[in-house]
């Protein structure tokens, strides 16, 4: 408001002056927030947190975002596990119903809550505050089924047999109106140790188990189990965790750490070597120990308490690699033999300096065995050039004949090329190979011979005694009834009758060569000359 205010003096018939005056009126919170509509009716799934449930809108005539007309939302009733949370919208002043945590269908399945307004600041005069009605109803979901307990723990030995039953291990569906089926099945198995029945949730042991291994912690296998059902809109799934105790048994006997060490074999130190044993007390120490196969001729062994076993060399050994076979046992007699290599050299006192050299066992060095290959490596060396020797032999051919002496007809000597027929060429190692090299003839139309077959001489390695050659085989040919080709008749198989094509028989019953005129061949050339004679009619001379 602005007003202009004037005064005067001389109750007002003297001077005047004037002045203006502005008044602000501020907004009292006189007028509350009002809720449009009252009542809510609203519906969310169970087991959702921080999902919106409804918008609760006010209305306020008091100045827009002044203290007095921001509202402020209460739950009033209806809630009291704290399952809901309200908050006001900084824009439109609406109340933001939210749950604050998941509901379950099968505990509640509705809310009716009552939610009342106010303002930032006090009323001015006395006033009520609205309240609103919001009905919530809880949605059904299929949900996974529970684990009890989540975690279970259950001690077992180590050395149960396969197929042992660990334990039972089982699971609720919180869905028990929809009457699902659960089936299990196992989620996690490092080691592959454990099977379960799908049907009943037992759980046994598919393989032995081990305390000792990599997959147990602390002695601890974990494993995870799953549950499934078959619900819908689709299956749900739900974990249990089961935690393995496993207990110790003594199936592990102690060995020696290192197995191998330099030693001198002068004035030689003790060895001192740790006692590993995977087992727990009272399966471990206290330990003995024991010389095996005949290593005690040489060594003395004995346990220092708790963990460590002694070496000593009994005798001054030749320098080389020894075996000593070392059992150790435990408290329980668990035993265990174990070969710790010793290299043997050739020094006094500590073996830190020891030159290392290669051994065999028995003592042979490196000097004896590179002698052996060095032998075996100039034997095969010799056997090589024997037998390149023998082949070069093989393969140098002596002539049969000088060529000047070859007085044969059929065989022509050219000194140039183009000399001769292939035709007339006579392969000159037949002779060479002998009759015994010809092929093999099987006559069946008479007995075999009973005489010996006669015998070849092989080739002279002498060129002059080769006419000897010659005429021995000659007549060792001559007298072998076994020799082809045979001047008898051959027997043949009878191949049937039935043929289709004609007897031949016809061809030599039409005419006699008699009758025929081959007086034509003469007209055919010289090359046909001695045909014609042979079927001219002229008789040849005696």
């Amino acid at each position: 408001y602005t007003l202009i205010i004037q005064a005067a003096d001389q109750e007002g018939y003297g001077l005047t002056n004037t002045a203006t005056a502005i008044i602000k009126v501020t907004d009292a919170n006189d007028n509350p927030p009002v809720f449009n509509p009252t009542s809510y009716e609203e519906s969310v799934d169970e087991n959702e947190v921080g999902v919106l449930v409804a918008r609760l809108h006010v209305t306020d005539q008091d100045l827009p975002a002044s203290p007095a007309w921001k509202a402020v939302y209460r739950i009033q009733s209806g809630d009291p596990q704290g399952n809901f949370e309200i908050t006001t919208d900084p824009k439109t002043n609406d109340g933001l119903l939210k749950t604050a945590k998941g509901l379950d269908y099968e505990r509640q399945k509705r809310y009716t809550l009552v939610v009342s307004v106010e303002n930032e600041v006090s009323f001015t005069v006395d006033l009520n505050p609205a309240t609103a009605t919001v009905l919530v109803l809880v949605r059904d979901v299929n949900e996974a089924p529970i684990f009890v307990p989540p975690v279970k723990h259950v001690d077992v030995m180590e050395d149960v047999p396969v197929g042992y039953q660990v334990t039972s291990y089982t699971a609720q569906d919180p869905d028990k109106d929809q009457r699902q089926k659960i089936t299990y099945r196992m989620g996690s198995d490092p080691a592959g140790w454990l099977a379960i029945d799908p049907e009943n949730g037992i759980i046994t042991a598919a393989q032995p188990l081990d305390r000792e291994s990599a997959h147990a912690i602390n002695s601890t296998y974990k494993a995870i189990v799953l549950a499934v059902d078959n619900g819908s809109p689709q299956d749900a799934t739900g974990t249990g965790t089961l935690l393995l105790m496993l207990q110790d048994v003594n199936d592990n006997g102690p060995v020696p750490e290192p197995r191998s060490f330099d030693i001198c074999n002068r004035q030689p130190e003790e060895q001192t070597l740790n006692i590993i044993d995977k087992d727990l007390p009272p399966n471990t120490h206290p330990f003995k120990a024991e010389l095996m196969h005949g290593s005690s001729s040489n060594w003395t062994a004995w346990v220092s308490p708790p963990d460590l076993v002694k070496l000593k060399m009994k005798k001054e050994l030749e320098p080389g690699e020894y075996s000593i076979f070392l059992k150790l046992l435990d408290a329980q007699g668990k035993e265990q033999i174990t070969p710790v290599r010793a290299l043997v050299c050739s020094c006094e006192g500590s073996a830190k300096n020891c030159e290392r050299r290669a051994f065999i066992s028995g003592g042979m060095g490196v000097p004896a065995i590179l002698g052996i290959l060095g032998g075996i490596l100039a034997l095969l060396i010799l056997l090589l050039l024997l037998l390149l020797f023998v082949r070069r032999r093989k393969v140098v051919k002596e002539p049969l004949l000088p060529p000047e002496d070859d007085m044969r007809d059929n065989v022509y000597h050219y000194d140039e090329e183009g000399g001769g027929e292939e035709d007339q060429d006579y392969d000159l190692s037949q002779l060479h190979r002998g009759l015994d090299a010809r092929p093999e003839v099987i006559r069946n139309d008479v007995a075999p011979p009973l005489m010996a077959a006669p015998q070849y001489r092989p080739r002279p390695a002498n060129a002059d005694e080769i006419g000897n050659f010659i005429d021995e085989n000659l007549k060792a040919a001559d007298t072998d009834p076994t020799a082809p080709p045979y001047d008898s008749l051959l027997v043949f198989d009878y191949e049937g009758s039935g043929s289709e094509a004609t007897s031949l028989s016809s061809l030599n019953s039409s005419a006699s060569d008699g009758d025929q005129d081959y007086d034509y061949l003469n007209d055919w050339g010289g090359r046909f000359r001695k045909l014609a004679e042979l079927y001219g009619g002229g008789e040849e001379d005696d």
